[in-house]
């Protein structure tokens, strides 16, 4: 039986080149755990960012806050809710927006504050007219009360 010589290896094809690349980077049979791992712990991380970004845009509460909204700031809120525009196009909704209140305000900024034509003279005058009912119904409310309290002092029965 004669000898076995060195024998010529067969020239590799361009898989085998590939697979040998990839095992030098990480990315072989032996590292197939170790990526499974990477993934899972992926998807965790993300899908616990994207349940806190979600919970961000519907919470009754802040941003990382553990204290609820004043009352002042629920009662505001819905000046600054997203609105949702209609679809270019799409007559009945467009309508329906309109109806609604259309575009008063912006997305963005609060919805209560429609442009019109009044200027810094008539928001003084009725904010002046607005001070002057209050105080002639405080005025008319005391001088009530101060004629309910003598009839009473008088013996007559009121109320």
């Amino acid at each position: 039986m004669p000898r076995k010589r060195f024998q010529e290896p067969q020239p590799k094809t361009g898989v085998q080149h590939a697979q040998d690349f990839l095992r030098k980077i990480g990315l072989g049979k032996e590292n197939y755990y170790f990526w499974k791992q990477i993934g899972k712990a992926l998807v965790c991380t993300y899908a616990v960012i994207g349940a806190v970004w979600w919970y961000n845009e519907t919470s009754p509460l802040g941003w990382w806050t553990l204290k609820p909204k004043p009352k002042e700031e629920k009662e505001l809120a819905h000046l600054y809710e997203r609105r949702m525009f209609p679809y270019p196009g799409d007559e009945e909704a467009m309508q329906e927006f309109v109806a609604k209140g259309g575009m008063i305000g912006t997305s963005i900024g609060p919805k209560g504050t429609a442009e019109d034509d009044k200027d810094e003279s008539d928001y003084k005058k009725e904010l002046k007219d607005k001070k002057f009912e209050q105080e002639a119904l405080k005025l008319w409310t005391r001088m009530r009360n101060e004629v309910i309290a003598e009839f009473q002092e008088k013996g007559f029965d009121v109320e």
